[in-house]
């Protein structure tokens, strides 16, 4: 039997929003779905629908050796709570600019 892969996309096809402490971060009907293996499902959402006036760039970088290097933003006093893949590795280009949140409420 073939193994699942490490990391799947899907679009999803409702609008998602992300509030932080009640204000709208990111609103998007083009949100993708990113589903991997040890790790909660995250909404990536194409960078023109999140707030990124109210993000501000962090010095936290990290290297996924699934997805490539990883650029982070913080919000005020939250630190690192969202993160992109500016360029990501062969075969994750689906994700590249786009922005993920953590540490905020879906909606």
């Amino acid at each position: 039997m073939p193994q699942a892969p490490r990391i799947e996309h899907h679009p999803v096809s409702q609008r998602v929003q992300v509030h932080v402490e009640e204000k709208l971060l990111a609103d998007s009907n083009q949100a993708l779905e990113l589903r991997e293996i040890g790790y909660p499902p995250r909404h990536y959402f194409p960078r023109e629908d999140v707030r990124m006036d109210l993000l501000t760039p962090s010095e936290t970088t990290n290297h996924c050796p699934f997805k490539g290097h990883t650029v982070y933003f913080s919000l005020g006093d939250k630190q690192d709570i969202a993160w992109s893949y500016e360029q990501p590795i062969e075969g994750m280009e689906v994700i590249a600019g786009r922005v993920a949140l953590g540490g905020a409420e879906n909606e």
